[in-house]
């Protein structure tokens, strides 16, 4: 009986530490080093409503829009994850085939290759700044604008994850497009 309340003693302590305090600290170091990052990078309406997170990937499919990455789990962050088919898969092939024609991809004007390949959770929030730049004639068309107003707000937008250690900017797609909302449509 005395080893089975020293191991009772022993797991709720454990449970305490391991569970609560661990937790809490983590928690707070977090609300308190990056608030906004811990908090899910929330981007919400002046009347409080949640637009979206600029840590996952959404589905934008309107023309005048910049469209993120395709995702395997339908942008769904409780189903993150690739698709776990072979890259031989006719599956994969024929998903690829309708994103190249839905982009109006040539031999001449190659799509980005991440434009038609998912990520690997399937909820990157970001596309390079070259598969941005491959979709200003449609958005500018859509908008019925020059497309040097959508060239600005990719200038505008693009950043360097790893500042001067990295050459290759990046668009947040979120972002861009509520960017994009204040681009009047002619």
């Amino acid at each position: 009986m005395e080893t089975l309340i020293s191991s009772l003693r022993i797991t709720v302590a454990s449970m305490a530490i391991c569970v609560g305090l661990y937790t809490a600290t983590v928690w707070a170091i977090g609300q308190s080093l990056t608030p906004d990052t811990a908090n899910g990078s929330l981007i919400t309406k002046a009347d409080g409503t949640i637009l979206g997170s600029r840590q996952e990937a959404q589905a934008f499919t309107k023309p005048e829009y910049f469209w993120p990455r395709p995702s395997a789990v339908d942008y769904k962050a409780d189903a993150a994850g690739g698709s776990n088919k072979s890259p031989t898969s006719t599956d994969l092939t024929d998903r690829a085939a309708k994103i190249v024609e839905a982009y109006g991809a040539t031999a001449e004007n190659p799509l980005p290759a991440e434009l038609a390949a998912a990520s690997g959770a399937g909820l990157d929030p970001h596309i390079s700044e070259r598969a941005a730049r491959y979709q200003v004639a449609r958005i500018a068309k859509a908008r019925n604008v020059a497309p040097a107003e959508i060239e600005k707000v990719i200038d505008e937008n693009a950043f360097s994850p790893g500042g001067i250690f990295t050459t290759d900017r990046l668009l947040n797609v979120l972002d861009m497009n509520l960017a994009m909302d204040k681009v009047p449509v002619q």
